[in-house]
């Protein structure tokens, strides 16, 4: 893999970490719709730890 073309978190564009916004540009979607994904997944899966796998993405995710 290249250097710098893993995903990584947003300085500019986050609301908490970064974590949606860096998932978003990496693979050009809405950052807005990846927002709204993400909270739903977490809410309506009882499989999907949302609030546990946004904690370990802020930590391991490196920022822009």
């Amino acid at each position: 893999m290249a250097k710098g073309s893993g995903i990584k978190r947003s300085r500019s564009n986050r609301m908490i970490g970064g974590v949606c916004a860096g998932i978003a540009a990496h693979f050009g979607w809405s950052v807005t719709g990846t927002r709204v994904a993400y909270v739903l997944l977490s809410i309506l899966s009882a499989a999907f730890p949302g609030i546990l796998v946004y904690i370990i993405l802020w930590l391991v995710l490196p920022e822009d």
